[in-house]
């Protein structure tokens, strides 16, 4: 990848600024605040579109110019937004046509954000006007290093008119006729079938999965030509070095983020995550994961698929500087945790952290969403703890700068798997009800086995394994078998004959290939493959299953008496029990079930220079853990660690080696240096042997030296 020009070679580091929502004029005072703590970049602009034009076609553009000058005074850079998800009331009122909606003919309600048919004509003519004025009047500001369009993308399913008449000349061009259709689709089923393109039925009331899978399909790429749309305006105004970007919610609906990411320039995000003991390890289950998500784990998680949207650098454009999300959800960090969480995404690839925001909102939705002020703008702990980060960003300068991370672990991630178990999930809830969460409660399984182990992963979107070079071929799979020894796909649901062939291959050619519940049952329309499963494989797995069961309770799991796969007690099977045979492979657990024992849990088998593992299950922690320690493909240097201290490796742009170490605890912790290193921070020498001192919440990062 290449970084743009204008991306300073250290990490950035700031915040979102507005300086329209503050009660006074306060630039000078939060200027000198901004530079005190070590800022060097803001984010600004983008959610004020009734500021920049507050009638139409009457536009406001001067009162940005104070800003920026005095970001480029103080050497703040600054990534200037286009305020397109945030429609003014008076085109809301001129053009009620433009109104977004959730359900045929049910428009949203205007006074939120993002209510719009971005499709719309009349939205797609504003939109361009304003966005062409602000990036005409700023674009050669020295202060601005780059462009935001929109924010977020992706929040609603549109289900308007003119929406779905494009749908029906997308699947029109995609499959031709109707009969093509009807055999795709199934439509024989409950007598669907199509005798012409006018019968297709709005989305409302369909529960045929392949027409929903198309209909989630369809709205990812809406979105995505939307913000290509956007980018390619910016682009006519950008200078060379500058970027364009947008910011990534990884939960929004319409959202493919690996779709979306390949029209920018670098991937942007949101890395919102659970502060106080959200943060505190060991935490041996896994939880449920709603919003904000919890569990260190899962602060990687993210990180990693922010990664894994371009497979490079990327950068933060929003994440905790206090209490996030509701009034009643306030739990800013304890002192040191910004530390860690900044450190941890950076070492896993963040170029930027930009907090969200700069000072608390005294109105609006977002009042009790905490910036690095509060609301009396006095600056106080959260301002002192962020500040230190500024200090040290600036010692470590560019060897902390686009770090590749360290990798033990591919995860393959399918975007239309979880698409459509959000609607037809395998899994359910407590209460028995469908949950929509279940590919991430699957996928996230396996991830958390694997970093509970010390394990480092690298998410790969499938698209980037079977389209992966520029002229559409796939990924050499002996290529990526040596790079990426061990590789997990749980949960792709979904998979075509290309994908289960590379997968063989790449077990074949000796990469440990870890399949878990649910990989490739069905093909890419979603139609159940008619061979026995896991499809296309059970010839080298050396095993099969036709049959299949939700788990009500957990069931624990035992090891088989020659198996390698140790478990302790606590090992269990969760949620999904798929009732492996193995007809030429070693069964490695089973269940402890009077029903369920007669079936193996997990297997594995070589194949060709590889091995091809099955775990039939949705692994509980233990049983994870286990799995992948049995699994590794390498033995890390960092050995006897506590169970709350953890090292993340990566190489600097360099090719030094950079090791961030973390106790997430409020107990002081040791740690023996495997080699000698380089604490960049204290600016000391560690030698190899030698004692390692972490205080509560601590980082250490050091150079191999």
């Amino acid at each position: 990848m290449t970084i743009p020009s204008r991306l300073p070679r250290r990490v950035l580091f700031g915040a979102a600024y507005y300086a329209e929502y503050q009660r006074g004029d306060r630039l000078a005072d939060d200027f000198a605040l901004m530079a005190a703590a070590g800022f060097t970049v803001i984010r600004v602009g983008e959610s004020v579109w009734s500021t920049w034009e507050p009638e139409d076609g009457r536009f406001e553009l001067d009162w940005l110019q104070p800003i920026l000058d005095l970001a480029h005074e103080h050497g703040i850079s600054v990534i200037l937004g286009t305020p397109t998800y945030a429609v003014p009331p008076w085109l809301a009122r001129r053009y009620p046509e433009i109104a977004g909606e959730t359900a045929t003919g049910q428009r949203i309600g205007w006074g939120g954000r993002q209510e719009v048919d971005f499709t719309h004509a009349a939205f797609r003519f504003h939109a361009e006007r304003v966005v062409r004025a602000i990036l005409g009047r700023y674009a050669d500001h020295p202060a601005v290093i780059g462009f935001q369009v929109d924010n977020e993308p992706g929040l609603h399913l549109l289900h308007n008119h003119g929406v779905f008449q494009r749908f029906v000349e997308h699947l029109r061009q995609h499959y031709g006729d109707v009969a093509t259709l009807n055999e795709a689709w199934g439509l024989v089923y409950w007598s669907h079938r199509l005798s012409d393109w006018s019968d297709l039925w709005v989305p409302d009331g369909s529960i045929q999965p392949q027409y929903d899978l198309a209909w989630r399909r369809f709205q990812g790429e809406l979105t995505t030509e939307f913000i290509d749309w956007q980018a390619g305006i910016a682009r006519g105004y950008a200078h060379p070095g500058q970027f364009v970007t947008t910011c990534i919610d990884y939960g929004r609906p319409a959202m493919d983020d690996e779709q979306v990411s390949r029209g920018l320039d670098i991937t942007s995000g949101n890395a919102y995550y659970d502060m106080q003991d959200g943060l505190l390890l060991p935490q041996e289950e896994q939880t449920a994961q709603t919003w904000p998500p919890s569990g260190v784990w899962a602060l990687y998680l993210i990180a990693d698929r922010m990664y894994a949207s371009r497979q490079a650098p990327f950068l933060v454009t929003e994440t905790n500087a206090s209490s996030i999300g509701a009034t009643w959800h306030n739990k800013p960090g304890y002192d040191g945790q910004w530390r860690q969480a900044a450190w941890a995404l950076v070492a896993r690839g963040a170029r930027m952290v930009e907090y969200w925001h700069w000072h608390t909102l005294q109105f609006g939705t977002e009042t009790y969403w905490g910036g690095v002020l509060p609301h009396s703008n006095v600056p106080g702990r959260v301002y002192h703890e962020i500040a230190k980060l500024g200090a040290e960003f600036a010692s470590a300068g560019d060897l902390v700068a686009d770090l590749t991370p360290g990798t033990d672990v591919a995860m393959l991630y399918s975007t239309p798997s979880k698409w459509l178990m959000e609607k037809h999930p395998p899994l359910a809830t407590a209460d028995g009800g469908p949950h929509p969460g279940a590919y991430h409660r699957i996928f996230d399984a396996f991830y958390k086995g694997a970093f509970d182990a010390r394990l480092s992963t690298r998410i790969v979107h499938v698209p980037q394994v079977i389209d992966g070079t520029p002229d559409g071929q796939p990924v050499d799979a002996a290529e990526f078998a040596t790079r990426q020894p061990l590789l997990v796909v749980a949960g792709c649901y979904l998979a075509d004959e290309r994908l289960l062939g590379w997968l063989a291959a790449y077990a074949d050619a000796g990469g440990h290939l870890i399949l878990g519940p649910r990989t490739g049952y069905a093909d890419t329309e979603g139609r159940a493959r008619a061979e026995i499963a896991p499809a296309k494989l059970t010839e080298y797995a050396g095993v099969s299953y036709g049959e299949y069961s939700n788990l009500t309770t957990n069931v624990p799991l035992v090891s088989t008496p020659d198996s390698e796969l140790r478990l302790g007690p606590d090992a269990e099977a969760t949620a999904w029990a798929d009732l492996l045979v193995a007809t030429d492979a070693s069964v490695l657990a089973t269940y402890d079930h009077p029903h369920f024992g007669r079936w193996a849990a997990a297997t594995t088998r070589p194949h060709g220079n590889g091995r091809i593992t099955c775990v039939g299950t949705v692994p509980g922690s233990a049983f994870a853990r286990a799995l992948f320690e049995w699994a590794r493909p390498r033995t890390s240097a960092w050995t006897r660690l506590p169970a709350t201290v953890t090292v993340t490796s990566a190489t600097s742009r360099d090719g030094r080696r950079v090791h961030i170490i973390h106790n997430w605890s409020w107990e002081a912790q040791t740690v023996e240096a495997p080699i000698d290193l380089e604490n960049v921070l204290a600016g000391s020498k560690v030698s190899s042997g030698s004692t390692i001192e972490l205080g509560a919440w601590d980082v250490v990062v050091a150079v191999e030296t």
